[in-house]
């Protein structure tokens, strides 16, 4: 998506941090600082907030996006598809498409980053509906876990 015109335009869009939706879990948050909608699915961008000893998921790959992690705070245990990395505040991590990747805090300390998908896609949805699952109480089979993360191109390995 280029820009063709020759005088440029007003549309940046600010997003005050009071408006940005949290998804406020028990070992972590999501902040959807500025989701495909805000991005014209350029691109999106959520701050990860993780407790000590929050975890995090297993290692995996998305077909249709990149994924990159800007660590902010305290130290974020890095999976880059063959070495896990100790990262601390300014270390960065980018993951084309298709690259295995994970990450955890298995500190003792909080952590923080920023994660971006390019090109965005609803990956807010991804996370809201994990949460959905997981609050229900329901147990999905195998089968259905596969389904789940196809439909939000994440492909366990």
């Amino acid at each position: 998506m280029s820009y063709l015109g020759s005088t440029g335009e007003h549309s940046a869009v600010f997003r005050p941090v009071n408006e940005v939706p949290v998804l406020d879990r028990p070992k972590s948050a999501a902040h959807f600082v500025a989701p495909a909608a805000l991005t014209r699915g350029q691109f999106g961008l959520f701050r990860w907030e993780m407790a000590p000893g929050a975890g995090g998921p297993e290692p995996h790959f998305h077909k249709t996006f990149s994924e990159s992690f800007y660590i902010l705070d305290g130290t974020v245990r890095l999976f880059d598809g063959g070495t896990w990395i100790d990262a601390a505040a300014g270390d960065f991590l980018y993951v084309p498409e298709g690259g295995v990747h994970a990450f955890a805090n298995d500190s003792d300390e909080p952590a923080a980053m920023l994660i971006l998908f390019a090109p965005a896609p609803p990956r807010e949805e991804y996370f809201l509906e994990l949460a959905e699952i997981i609050d229900s109480g329901r147990t999905l089979e195998p089968a259905e876990w596969a389904e789940f993360f196809a439909k939000h191109d994440q492909y366990m390995v």
